[in-house]
């Protein structure tokens, strides 16, 4: 399998190790590649450049794992939608024999006020641009020439990402008052797994969500997490929280495909950080 992963950053180069370990040949594009870690081939070029298509290799898999620069809403239609719609331009152009475009989206395309369930079934209402940008880059994959397939990841931890446990640490961390506030997570390396799955998998669905097996009520994370480090904790914050996302997203889709979870739930995964 010869493998472009566009935009290889945190999840993107975890998954191209993974890869090539396994004897895939992998490309990762970013503006500058240089620091990618070998095998991964580098290739420095922005997925809005006009000469896109000259700097591609011919592929038969392509991840698209780009990401937006900051939080506002150019960032993330820079990155989610006209970086996608040029992508596709120009695999078009160079000809490259795709035959499997793996779109790394976001649960954030669902909204989600009351703690309910969601999954593949669920029609997305995204609570605010994040949400939507993401869901038009998923439309206009789906639109493309390629056979797509959307992966929704939860929110992605690891090695390398420990603010909320510093946040416990420094005694930050406050628990929401009222109903419970759910957390939907994914680790790193489940999330890089979740996506070589998807690449090699026969007859894949169209769409999956990454989240680990347990939502959990966000107070519940932090106490475990204080627990670990040693830390107190968090107290519950006086004020009621506004409203805002929040749902429960089952995994039930990703784990029947076959993928099995190196780190089920944020136990073991916050284990693993803080033990690395």
């Amino acid at each position: 399998m010869r493998v472009l992963i566009a935009g290889c950053g945190y999840v993107g180069t975890e998954l191209g190790l993974r890869l090539a370990r396994v004897g895939h040949e992998v490309w990762g594009l970013r503006r500058n590649a240089g620091g990618l870690p070998p095998p991964i081939r580098p290739i420095s070029a922005d997925l809005l450049g006009p000469a896109l298509a000259s700097t591609l290799p011919s592929v038969d898999r392509v991840v698209y794992a780009a990401a937006a620069d900051t939080g506002s809403e150019d960032a993330y239609r820079v990155a989610y939608v006209d970086g996608v719609r040029n992508l596709v331009a120009a695999l078009g152009e160079a000809r490259a024999p795709v035959d499997r475009f793996v779109f790394v989206s976001s649960t954030a395309v669902y909204g989600g006020r009351g703690g309910e369930w969601v999954d593949e079934a669920t029609t997305p209402v995204p609570a605010d641009f994040r949400g939507r940008m993401v869901l038009e880059g998923e439309r206009r994959v789906e639109a493309g020439p390629f056979a797509p397939v959307v992966l929704r990841l939860g929110g992605i931890y690891g090695p390398g990402r420990g603010r909320l446990i510093e946040r416990v640490r420094a005694g930050e961390a406050r628990c929401p008052a009222g109903d419970p506030v759910w957390s939907n997570r994914i680790h790193q390396g489940d999330a890089a797994g979740a996506v070589a799955h998807l690449l090699t998998l026969h007859r894949p669905e169209a769409v999956y969500l990454g989240v680990d097996d347990e939502p959990s009520p966000i107070c519940d994370v932090y106490r475990y997490v204080a627990e670990l480090i040693g830390a107190p904790p968090p107290p519950e914050r006086t004020e009621v929280r506004a409203p805002g996302p929040n749902k429960r997203c089952s995994n039930a889709r990703l784990k029947g495909a076959g993928y099995r979870f190196e780190f089920p739930t944020y136990r073991e995964g916050y284990r693993a950080v803080l033990a690395g």
